[in-house]
């Protein structure tokens, strides 16, 4: 065990998927899993291990923002042995051809987070996607026809900002969307020398303040863990 996963060893697989919310890692499990064990429920975080097409998988909930899914990756891959970690969330669009349902692949994160600040005084660090496993997402996207967009994201520390129209700012250099938790996650695999990926479906804009409804976050999410799940070893 470890001080936030009740797992023993060799209990979680090589490889895990990071959604933010507990029940969406069940939703995932009992979804796509064979045989979907229940391995952590400390804090209701929940945490399964499966196969997909005969590969071992996990799925581990992170809860919200960078300080929570550090806790639950530095676990994962200080305490378990896990190689590979990818994200798969959801972002509100700061572009406006990254439309409602797009899939993005975070190539690299910027953020408003002071998470890096004391490791790295005065200086920025670029945190960036693991290249084998950006792509493999990308070529079964690109061989199932499958539309995504690529590049840069925002990990932000709010998600109710005094300032609506601060994302304009990003949006003019680029940045196509906007998280809460992948600039955390690349520098800690980065550190760890361990690879990371985040998937992330487009459930809003900010543009044309729009935004999914329950059934069709559902069956858009479908299509961003078969994504994820294609990048098995």
């Amino acid at each position: 065990m470890s001080t936030h996963i009740e797992a023993k060893k060799g209990d979680i697989a090589e490889t895990v998927l990071l959604p933010g919310d507990p029940m969406r890692a069940k939703w995932i499990a009992e979804t796509f899993f064979e045989n979907p064990k229940l391995y952590n429920n400390v804090r209701g975080m929940l945490g399964y291990t499966g196969t997909y097409k005969g590969k071992r998988v996990s799925v581990q909930g992170t809860g919200m923002g960078i300080p929570s899914c550090l806790i639950y990756c530095h676990e994962l891959i200080n305490d378990y042995g896990v190689k590979d970690l990818i994200r798969v969330g959801s972002a509100g669009s700061y572009q406006k051809d990254v439309k409602i349902r797009d899939i993005v692949l975070a190539m690299s994160a910027s953020s408003n987070s002071g998470i890096n600040n004391s490791r790295f005084i005065n200086s920025d660090y670029a945190p960036t996607a693991n290249f084998n496993l950006f792509m493999k997402a990308a070529s079964y996207a690109k061989t199932n026809n499958i539309a995504i967009k690529a590049g840069n994201v925002l990990s932000s520390d709010e998600f109710y900002e005094d300032n609506f129209e601060s994302y304009k700012k990003w949006a003019e250099f680029g940045v196509l969307c906007v998280e809460m938790e992948t600039a955390g996650l690349y520098t800690i695999a980065a550190k760890h020398n361990v690879n990371a990926l985040t998937i992330l479906t487009i459930s809003d804009s900010l543009v044309s303040k729009t935004s999914l409804s329950a059934e069709d976050r559902e069956s858009t999410f479908n299509t961003m863990i078969e994504i994820a799940l294609s990048t098995l070893p």
